[in-house]
């Protein structure tokens, strides 16, 4: 009997455990089914158009049952979506703090600057009207790759390179015109007049000089009045009129245009200084940003002079006649005269990271020679080399270069399949890109080395086509090789040797 007992007491708690662990376990499962999901905080605002002072608030919080919010100047609501009316105009931090139902919190915050606009126009049109200047105190405009890095690529100074850009006048008044005066003059922007002869020089303003290397009749660009809006609570201007521009001609909305457009939207910060106010507008595309800071003085004798003439850059190298000229990029030391080391330190590889390039790398063909890699990574992205001579073409008749093109880079970008070779002046020009000539060819062969050959009497692009020859010029002392195309930030991986000039 006691066996038997023993065995039926086993029995029972063992099937009362198993009871108990399934009760536990459902009671766990529905403990975590009713457990709500931690919230997430989120909002945006928008200003009212009529009343500055007014914001509307829409809640996007995910997993909450109650809100609350600090509008920062001391006023809270526990409205989903609340509408708040500041006293006065100012910068404030929101914050939104939401609850689920069981009290688990997420704040989340975002600091907005409330904006009379009518000051914010007084800032920028003055009581009736506001007259602006290119600054003519350190750089006053350029481009780069981001806001971040402005004008990292290129930068205008007062140093007399192009004085007429800085007497130009840019009037915006309070009845909503906008008026440029050029003063009797114009700067030859090189991507609009590249090839003739307005290219990179300060010209007489007058409609017959106003025809683009298109041959396109672009005088809407020259002095006139038209219209402009000003939203400060984003900071944007619009330019409405053909021809109205700010910054440089060319530069629009959503990128540059060798015509005259309609109109253009830029950014516009403002700044009040002791005697004078800045402006400094910025127009952002895909891996480009331009900007340019104008300067309106309220005590007139703080404005610089204008550097009317440039001083002389740079100097005149040493002529050479070279009866060799290559690299075949196998090693450091695999060439004659044109040394990698010296590849030029302005506005290419060294200055911006548009691209990397490694010599003695593995042949991708399998051929056992070793070449150069060149790695695409940036806007501009050119292999540069700045000479110790100033080169005398007197051996020379052609240029050749081996390109490898993968297959396996993305083309279906920006990126492309083309090929450049570039001669110009860097040893006594600050913008070698103002006066190069260009050789270009397009891969259509992937996957293994290509020569192509190019007569140095036939240049395919640049503006100095159809200006110059390499023989007919005695002080050109730069080359460059450029590969995927320019103007954009798609990367590629391209492979050169046999760089050779016969």
């Amino acid at each position: 009997m006691k066996n038997k007992f023993s065995r039926w007491s086993t029995m029972l708690l063992l099937i009362a455990g198993i009871f108990s662990l399934a009760t536990m376990t459902s009671c766990k499962d529905d403990k975590d089914e009713d457990t709500p999901e931690n919230p997430i905080a989120s909002f945006q605002y928008a200003i009212d158009q009529t009343d500055f002072l007014k914001v509307t608030f829409t809640n996007f919080s995910q997993n909450a049952t109650s809100y609350a919010w600090n509008f920062g100047d001391g006023g809270t609501s526990t409205e989903a979506n609340p509408v708040h009316t500041y006293a006065s105009a100012g910068t404030y931090t929101i914050v939104l703090t939401a609850k689920n139902a069981a009290n688990a919190s997420a704040d989340y915050s975002q600091t907005i600057e409330i904006k009379d606009p009518n000051s914010a126009l007084a800032l920028l049109a003055g009581e009736t009207s506001k007259t602006w200047k290119l600054f003519r105190e350190g750089s006053s405009l350029g481009v780069g790759p981001d806001a971040a890095n402005a004008r990292s690529w290129f930068a205008l100074e007062n140093t007399g390179a192009r004085p007429c850009v800085y007497y130009h006048e840019f009037t915006f008044a309070r009845d909503g015109s906008f008026t440029f005066d050029d003063k009797g003059s114009f700067w030859g922007e090189t991507a609009v007049f590249s090839g003739t002869a307005n290219n990179e020089v300060c010209f007489d303003a007058i409609p017959a000089n106003m025809i683009n290397k298109d041959g396109v009749d672009v005088s809407a660009w020259l002095g006139g009045t038209h219209a402009f809006t000003y939203n400060p609570a984003t900071n944007e201007i619009t330019l409405t009129g053909n021809g109205a521009w700010i910054g440089l001609p060319q530069l629009g909305t959503t990128g540059e245009s060798i015509v005259p457009e309609a109109s253009k939207t830029f950014k516009a910060v403002l700044e009040q200084k002791e005697g004078y106010d800045l402006m400094t507008v910025s127009f952002t595309y895909d891996g480009v940003y331009w900007d340019a800071t104008y300067a309106s003085y309220s005590n007139p004798a703080l404005e610089p002079e204008v550097v009317s003439e440039e001083p002389p850059y740079g100097e005149d190298l040493p002529n050479a006649t070279p009866t060799e000229m290559w690299n075949t990029f196998e090693t450091a030391t695999s060439f004659v005269v044109l040394d990698t080391a010296g590849v030029y330190p302005g506005n290419g590889l060294a200055a911006n990271g548009g691209m990397a390039f490694t010599m003695g790398v593995a042949d991708p063909a399998g051929v056992g020679v070793n070449v150069g890699q060149y790695d695409r990574k940036g806007t501009y992205q050119e292999l540069q080399f700045q000479m110790e001579n100033d080169i005398q073409f007197d051996n020379f008749t052609t240029v050749s270069l081996d390109v490898y093109v993968p297959s396996s880079n993305n083309y279906t970008g920006t990126l492309t399949k083309t090929i450049a070779i570039i001669i110009g002046e860097a040893s006594q020009t600050q913008q070698w890109w103002t006066g190069h000539l260009q050789y270009d060819a397009e891969a259509t062969v992937m996957d293994e080395w290509v020569t192509y050959t190019f007569n140095l009497n036939e240049p395919t692009s640049g503006p100095g086509t159809g200006v110059y020859t390499p023989g007919s010029r005695t002080d050109l002392d730069f080359f460059a090789i450029s590969l995927g195309g320019g103007g954009h930030t798609d990367e590629g991986v391209f492979y050169i040797r046999n760089f050779r000039f016969q």
